[in-house]
């Protein structure tokens, strides 16, 4: 494990979703977080609690800027570990800017990890996705399933996978290929958003949970703070578990659950039933999705904690007191 007091992290995309709550474990176990946001998706609000910190700094920056990272050591000093979660992460956008999901997806991360690696990173932590994948029905996915001949669904997915690979050639690179990730901070209002949030939102408004399709579709669900331990456990900045050589690892639970099981859970959570309204299933959904883990457990010592339930209840309860406020 490496000595956490006064470690410099830089966190791409710390706006965001995943971002904020990242930032925030680092700085609450005594790193330096040095914060980079264009708020294109991100939200002030997500990093409110960061902003009094004298731990904490933030830059409304481009990852596509000419010598991000030299820049940043130029301001902040030594920075140790780079985690890289900015990104366009609409598959439906990236469908009609292909070019643009490219140049930020997958070029500018390998920018990013080249000069990381130049400047003397420890560590250099991309954010991958289960897109990665593409349609393969073999289950539970293995990282060796994505390859040079998978058919991607997406811009969004390619560029994952060509970014997913560089970083793992790199000798301080870690991709962790994350499923589907949910908890608070979750923008319910995206039209991109998880069905998770969207469900969520949907009970606390009283309204029939809209599933497409007919429910039996199953995927992974990964809480957020399973998540931010994942990326400790990569960089090694976990407590007792062992740093993971460099490479790419799946991240998720290894549990699938059916959307009609879901919205069920939901429904009971939220203490609310309505019938649940069935619409035609959308082109291009994946049918069926479920992680294997083996590989990133027995690298970092990681293992998803947080059930399925206890997760929903955290987040019901979170956009209960969101909407007061």
């Amino acid at each position: 494990m490496t000595n956490l007091h006064g470690a410099g992290c830089v966190v791409t995309g710390v706006a965001g979703f995943v971002g904020s709550h990242l930032a925030e474990r680092l700085v609450n176990i005594g790193c330096r977080v040095v914060g980079v946001d264009d708020f294109s998706s991100g939200r002030e609000e997500n990093i409110r609690s960061l902003k009094d910190s004298d731990r904490f700094a933030l830059h409304n920056l481009s990852i596509r800027e000419n010598g991000l990272i030299e820049r940043l050591c130029d301001l902040h000093g030594n920075l140790q570990f780079c985690f890289h979660l900015a990104a366009i992460v609409s598959v439906p956008y990236s469908m009609s800017h292909p070019d643009e999901t490219m140049d930020i997806n997958f070029r500018a991360t390998g920018a990013l990890i080249r000069d990381a690696h130049r400047l003397g990173f420890k560590r250099f932590i991309f954010a991958g996705s289960a897109a990665e994948y593409g349609n393969d029905r073999r289950l539970p996915l293995r990282e060796a399933y994505a390859d040079g001949q998978t058919v991607h669904l997406s811009p969004y997915g390619r560029a994952k996978y060509l970014a997913s690979t560089e970083t793992a050639a790199s000798p301080l690179g870690v991709a962790l290929r994350f499923f589907n990730i949910y908890g608070p901070r979750q923008d319910p209002g995206s039209p991109y958003s998880g069905v998770i949030s969207r469900f969520v939102d949907m009970a606390l408004e009283r309204k029939p949970l809209t599933i497409f399709g007919d429910g039996l579709q199953t995927r992974d669900f990964i809480y957020v703070s399973d998540v931010v331990e994942a990326y400790l456990a990569a960089a090694g900045l976990s407590m007792s578990n062992p740093i993971p050589p460099a490479g790419i690892y799946n991240v998720g639970t290894g549990q699938a659950v059916t959307i009609r099981q879901l919205a069920d859970t939901i429904m009971n959570l939220a203490q609310y039933s309505e019938p649940v309204r069935f619409l035609p299933e959308r082109p291009g959904d994946i049918r069926h999705s479920l992680a294997d883990v083996h590989a990133f457990e027995t690298a970092a010592g990681w293992r998803a904690q947080v059930p399925l339930s206890s997760g929903l209840r955290q987040t019901l309860l979170w956009a209960k007191k969101a909407e007061h406020e």
